[in-house]
C-alpha cells in the first residue's frame, strides 16, 4: 500500500509538471497561477500545494527534468583525461542544438524561457535561476577550454573568459532568433555553421 501511495504521488507530480509546461507555454509565466496548473492537471489545489510551494517551484521542476539526461554528457566533456576536449565539446553543442529542434518538449521549454518568462519583480526567482545557469555552464565550459589548452588544442595566451562569453552570445542569439522567426532559416544547418565558426575563432580571435 505504501509503495502504491508513493507511485501515485510521483504520478501526480509528473502530471502537474506536464500541465504547468502546457499552461506556461499558452499563457506565459506571469499570467499563470497554481490554480491554473491544478485545473489543467485535473487535480485539487491541495494536491498541487502538496508537491510545490509556488509556480516558480514548478518551473524549477520543469528545468530539472530537462537537464537530467544531459549530466553524463557534461561529465564526459569535463573529463581531464579526454584526449580531444574540443572535439567532444563540439559534439556536445551539436547534440544540444539538434535535440532542441527535434524534441518538442525541449523546444517548448526553451520557448517559455526565451519568450514567455517575463522578467518582472514577481519572476525574480526565475531570473536568479537564469543567472545561476549562466554561471554554472560557464564553469563547465571553462573546464573544457582549460583542458583543451593543456592538450595543445588552443593557444597558450587564449582569453578563456572572452571565449566563454562569445559562446553564450552566439548560441543564445541563434536560439532566440530561431524561436522568434522559425521559418526564416534552417536551424540545424545554421547552428552547425555558428558552432563551426566559433571553434575556428577559438584559434584566432581570443588572444589575451
Amino acid at each position: 500500500m505504501v509503495r502504491r501511495t508513493k507511485e501515485d504521488a510521483q504520478k501526480t507530480r509528473e502530471l502537474l509538471i506536464e500541465a504547468a509546461e502546457r499552461v506556461f507555454y499558452e499563457k506565459g509565466v506571469s499570467r499563470t497561477s497554481l490554480n491554473d496548473i491544478a485545473q489543467a492537471a485535473d487535480v485539487t489545489r491541495g494536491a498541487i500545494y502538496w508537491h510545490f510551494k509556488n509556480k516558480h517551484d514548478v518551473f524549477e521542476a520543469i528545468m530539472e527534468r530537462l537537464q537530467t539526461p544531459l549530466e553524463l554528457l557534461h561529465e564526459a566533456i569535463e573529463n581531464s583525461n579526454e584526449p580531444d576536449p574540443l572535439g567532444r565539446l563540439r559534439e556536445f553543442l551539436i547534440y544540444l542544438t539538434r535535440e532542441m529542434m527535434r524534441d518538442p518538449r525541449r523546444r517548448r521549454v526553451y520557448e517559455i524561457i526565451f519568450m514567455k518568462c517575463e522578467m518582472t519583480e514577481e519572476n525574480e526567482p526565475l531570473a536568479a535561476r537564469h543567472r545561476q545557469n549562466f554561471l554554472d555552464s560557464s564553469i563547465r565550459i571553462q573546464t573544457v577550454l582549460v583542458n583543451a589548452r593543456s592538450h595543445g588544442q588552443l593557444p597558450a595566451d587564449i582569453d578563456i573568459g572572452q571565449a566563454i562569453i562569445h559562446l553564450h552570445v552566439q548560441l543564445t542569439g541563434l536560439i532566440y532568433l530561431w524561436l522568434l522567426l522559425p521559418d526564416v532559416f534552417d536551424f540545424e544547418t545554421e547552428s552547425e555553421r555558428v558552432i563551426n565558426a566559433y571553434f575556428y575563432s577559438l584559434q584566432h580571435s581570443f588572444s589575451a
